[in-house]
């Protein structure tokens, strides 16, 4: 059983990160909050629907589930915080009379480590979910290229010299390879703007399923799991006033890395899109995680009091290891030494978006 806060962007994965269901604002409950029962691999018997908002099957035990919540009209998360510890639930079926009590753990502020091994190890991390998981869960392409190297379900991953080395090096190459792709792919699919502009798109072709014209586009698949993890078709589809879309770059407007050394500047053009907001978050390129700098989250939009606009109602934002002088409230800091890539995210976006009538500024260096 899962019980859903309201007014949140919520998705689950499964254990091979597929789309298993949406709740929210864009799922059944309509953001009005939830209660969905989760049936695992393998259940075969018939369950009534009465007093569930969604009854999900699914393929795997482990789950990942998660959600965005909003700020206030204070500009506050404490109504979100304080949603999700009053109406979050998840137990299992047997203790739906009595559920136990859940904790919460505040990790704000606290530096901890979220990102997946990029050497040998990390197949000793996909040997566990195999052992774990019904292999009915993925394909048997995909199960195949991993018995070839020894992880097979029921039996011991143990790679002796010889295939060690070659994890070792299939490791390095792939952790570069995925880098690569990400940061500048080749197909103009890619692109929001294909050949006028570096702002790149998650989901090329609006396909979460990385499946175009009946082919599985595998770079753009590695790309979006390297950089994003999470999937659901609701970041994908267009749903104009709902949900959300992203565009993001690693390249300024002439088509360079972007230095933390260097000082940037996008212009966002008025009337954004938005109907609830938009925002910037940096992005350190070798963590995938939010870049570490001395504001705690390296993040700005229009929900920040103090952002100011042009005259003619666009916003200039600044990127750099220092803040020009009088663009403080307008500046994200970068870190002299480090790449880093940015999000542009538009919560609700609107009509002008999807037929591309207004699109972001390109990230000018300033000389």
């Amino acid at each position: 059983m899962v019980e859903t806060p309201p007014n949140v962007l919520g998705f689950i994965n499964n254990a091979w990160f597929k789309y298993v269901m949406d709740f929210g604002n864009l799922g059944p409950d309509e953001g009005k909050g939830g209660k969905f029962l989760i049936l695992p691999p393998g259940f075969e018997g018939e369950v009534s629907t009465d007093g569930y908002t969604d009854v999900v099957r699914t393929d795997t035990y482990a789950h990942w589930v998660l959600w965005r919540g909003y700020l206030d009209e204070n500009g506050s998360p404490e109504t979100a915080v304080s949603q999700t510890q009053e109406q979050f639930r998840i137990y299992p079926l047997s203790q739906a009379d009595t559920p136990s009590e859940m904790t919460f753990v505040d990790v704000s502020g606290k530096e901890f480590n979220t990102i997946h091994l990029m050497d040998a190890r990390i197949f000793e991390e996909i040997n566990n979910v195999i052992q774990a998981e019904p292999l009915y869960g993925e394909s048997p392409e995909l199960l195949g290229y991993l018995a070839a190297i020894g992880i097979i379900k029921g039996q011991d991953f143990a790679p002796d010299t010889r295939m060690q080395s070659i994890l070792e090096r299939a490791a390095a190459a792939g952790a570069v390879t995925v880098k690569t792709l990400i940061s500048k792919p080749r197909d103009e699919l890619a692109y929001w703007y294909p050949g006028e502009s570096n702002w790149q798109n998650a989901f090329p072709g609006g396909a979460y399923t990385f499946t175009i014209d009946g082919a599985m586009k595998h770079d753009f698949r590695s790309a979006f799991h390297f950089y994003a993890t999470g999937i659901t078709p609701a970041m994908a589809f267009k749903s104009p006033g709902k949900g959300s879309q992203y565009a993001f770059t690693y390249r300024d407007a002439d088509g360079n890395a972007l230095d933390g050394s260097k000082t940037y500047k996008p212009n966002v053009p008025a009337n954004v899109p938005a109907k609830d907001f938009w925002s910037f978050t940096l992005y350190d390129n070798q963590t995938r995680s939010m870049l570490q700098t001395d504001k705690q989250f390296p993040a700005l939009g229009s929900n920040d009091a103090g952002l100011v606009q042009n005259d003619d109602g666009s916003t200039d934002i600044y990127f750099g290891p220092e803040a020009p002088e009088g663009k403080e409230s307008n500046w994200l800091q970068t870190v002299p030494g480090k790449g880093w890539n940015t999000i542009m995210r538009l919560y609700g976006p609107l009509e002008p978006w999807f037929d591309q009538t207004w699109r972001p500024g390109e990230i000018a260096l300033v000389e």
